[in-house]
């Protein structure tokens, strides 16, 4: 993958300070208000995987409930990620006018007031229709979070910002899948998704107390033309568009295999109650290490270092998860789970330092692409057990493993072919060295 881009900037109507790097006096690890910030954005990060894939870990539960195929009852998932991929953008363009603050505010509390109704879905398309609308109120966290980091940070720290932000997607994920899965095992899965949403309904609280105001923030008229020019711009740059793809591939492979793992796990030879499957999920702790590590990962390897790092732990964690063994799937998901969020961090953290302009705009079009892939996933993951089983989601899920090394390989032989005519201006003639 070539260095960040360094072409000329993308026009987007903002104001200077929402088009250049961070402020030299931005937070960092130490300095005042840095802690809070953390915090705001780890429970916020929390509060977004928990509510987004709720119903993830209940999916068996719900096709018994309903009547319904494992392909029809993934749509609770792929719904959510769906509209989340679409209105992304739209939202962090609306962030870029409003603020990133105000943005993630009226998204967490709409998110967390839909998560009190979805318990009283009378049947599953309401359910979807909700989780829907769910995943759209969502939609205002991701790429304010990220850009609102990208201004507030030093671009050192950045990397490690986001991390924690990724981390608390992770502990997220792990925790609302535990919540569900006892909470069904209980009371059915409705009690599950009552308990998550009575947990994200303690991170909102905890997201609107302590989150620090932006200080390098200054807003931009609210221009559609400006907005659709710096999309242009990031969609022409070729190192934002490879990072996207990395994205929607990597979160292919990860929607795939946590979508289905729950059928898996039900069934013989395994035959697990829905909370030890639930329970399953505190596997994502290692999602919380891998993401935070992300930053020293990618200082001692490079970006491409990490992600090839990143690509081949999840590779071997696909093959051993084939085993028929119950031990074998956990190692190979805790592989699974360390490479994805390994490569995630790195990915969205390369993205926010190669945008010079329109940082929102870029995280969105990357959350956009990571959603989308997450929908896909999810959907044809389930499509793939339903009709051949375990291996079959395996093999979809290697496809994706795949296309991230060849988008990768493909990235340094861009950079090398980059370097190469500086090289030669800068390499000396043979007269000048006969001479």
């Amino acid at each position: 993958m070539p260095p960040a881009h360094t072409g000329a900037p993308v026009s987007t109507g903002a104001s200077p300070s929402s088009s250049l790097d961070p402020s030299p006096e931005g937070r960092e690890p130490g300095r005042p208000g840095y802690r809070r910030m953390s915090l705001a954005l780890f429970a916020a990060g929390l509060a977004t995987f928990a509510l987004l894939y709720s119903t993830q870990a209940l999916l068996p539960a719900i096709s018994d409930g309903f009547g319904v195929t494992a392909g029809q009852a993934s749509w609770t998932v792929s719904a959510a990620t769906g509209a989340l991929a679409l209105f992304v953008l739209p939202l962090s363009a609306l962030s870029e006018r409003f603020g990133r603050t105000r943005m993630m505010t009226w998204s967490i509390v709409v998110a967390v007031g839909v998560a009190l109704l979805i318990p009283l879905a009378p049947n599953l398309e309401w359910l979807i229709a909700l989780r829907a609308v769910q995943g759209a109120a969502i939609a205002g966290i991701p790429a304010s979070a990220m850009a609102y980091l990208a201004e507030e940070v030093k671009p050192k720290a950045l990397v490690g910002a986001i991390g924690l932000f990724v981390a608390g997607n992770s502990i997220g994920g792990m925790s609302g899948r535990i919540v569900t899965g006892w909470a069904a095992q209980l009371g059915g899965w409705r009690a599950g998704l009552g308990a998550v949403a009575l947990m994200s309904l303690a991170c909102a609280a905890a997201f609107l107390v302590l989150l620090p105001r932006a200080r390098f923030f200054r807003p931009a008229s609210l221009n559609p033309r400006a907005v659709g020019r710096t999309v242009r711009g990031h969609l022409r740059d070729p190192l934002l568009l490879r990072l996207y793809g990395i994205g929607a591939l990597f979160m292919t492979v990860f929607g795939a295999v946590y979508t289905v793992i729950g059928y898996r796990l039900v069934a013989e030879p395994f035959s697990l109650g829905q909370g030890v499957v639930g329970s399953i999920f505190l596997i994502y702790l290692v999602g919380t290490v891998s993401s935070a590590a992300a930053g020293r990962l990618v200082a001692r390897t490079g970006r491409r270092g990490a992600l090839y790092l990143a690509v081949t732990t999840t590779a071997l964690g696909l093959l051993l998860s084939l085993a028929e063994s119950l031990a074998a799937v956990l190692a190979g998901l805790v592989l699974i789970t360390a490479g994805f969020f390994a490569g995630h961090a790195v990915a969205s953290a390369a993205v926010s330092r190669t945008a010079k302009t329109g940082r929102a705009q870029a995280s969105a079009l990357y959350q956009s692409a990571y959603y989308l892939g997450s929908s896909a996933g999810g959907t044809l993951g389930a499509l793939a057990y339903h009709g051949a089983g375990w291996a079959a989601t395996v093999g979809l899920a290697l496809l994706a493993v795949l296309g991230v090394v060849a988008i990768t390989l493909y990235g340094s032989h861009a950079a090398r072919a980059e370097r190469a005519p500086e090289a030669r201006r800068r390499m000396p003639s043979r007269a000048m060295v006969a001479r």
